[in-house]
């Protein structure tokens, strides 16, 4: 496994544990209760993530819900990610970061080529749909997703941007599934903006009991 700084360790019993590579995608199952840690390694290293009830696949993360029932953009400890239903799927319960991004959604091969007329040799998008596509879902349920550790300020004009993260090796969140829940996530290969830092990097990724 890749050595980091460990702030903490999982206060349960962990069931399963990954080092996911640079540019990689992930998924997983996390029974109502349990709690899946995501671990920025390096530091500054985005995680595009999604979620959804694993016994509907149509109630799933919801972007819109999860700002307007808080009235809040950002997530931080204590923040709920709400689906479509207005169902709560996974709550923030510990997080060493702070300030994760709800807006910006995920990089793809146009996209790129749109805002940098170039692209990266893998995207957001397309991890998402190969992951996806393992348990029998297509690219009509990816919908705009939570971006852990990727800093996006928002500026009193209402401009924004994807600016350096504001997290360090070792950064950590801690989310609860509050359902059994599928999640899913892209390990940002990003790398024609400050999404990841000086490049794309290795997370970790936990699942435990409390």
């Amino acid at each position: 496994m890749t050595d980091t700084v460990v702030k903490t360790l999982p206060a349960g019993t962990i069931r399963y544990d990954e080092v996911v590579a640079a540019r990689a995608p992930w998924s997983g199952l996390v029974r109502k209760g349990e709690i899946l840690r995501l671990v920025d390694l390096e530091g500054q290293q985005a995680i595009d993530f999604l979620c959804y009830n694993a016994n509907d696949a149509a109630d799933r993360y919801h972007a819109a819900n999860t700002i307007k029932i808080p009235g809040q953009v950002y997530l931080n400890k204590g923040s709920v990610l709400w689906s479509v239903h207005a169902h709560k799927l996974m709550t923030i319960i510990e997080d060493s970061c702070g300030k994760h991004d709800t807006i910006f959604g995920c990089c793809s091969f146009a996209l790129d080529e749109v805002r940098y007329g170039a692209t990266n040799p893998e995207s957001c998008q397309r991890n998402f749909e190969r992951e996806l596509a393992k348990h029998g879902l297509g690219p009509e349920v990816i919908v705009s997703n939570v971006n852990f550790f990727m800093n996006v300020p928002i500026e009193k004009d209402g401009t924004a941007g994807i600016a350096d993260s504001l997290s360090k090796p070792g950064d950590y969140v801690d989310l609860r599934a509050e359902m059994d829940v599928l999640a899913v996530l892209s390990n940002c290969p990003e790398a024609l903006n400050p999404a990841t830092g000086s490049g794309p990097t290795p997370i970790r990724v936990q699942i435990y009991h409390p």
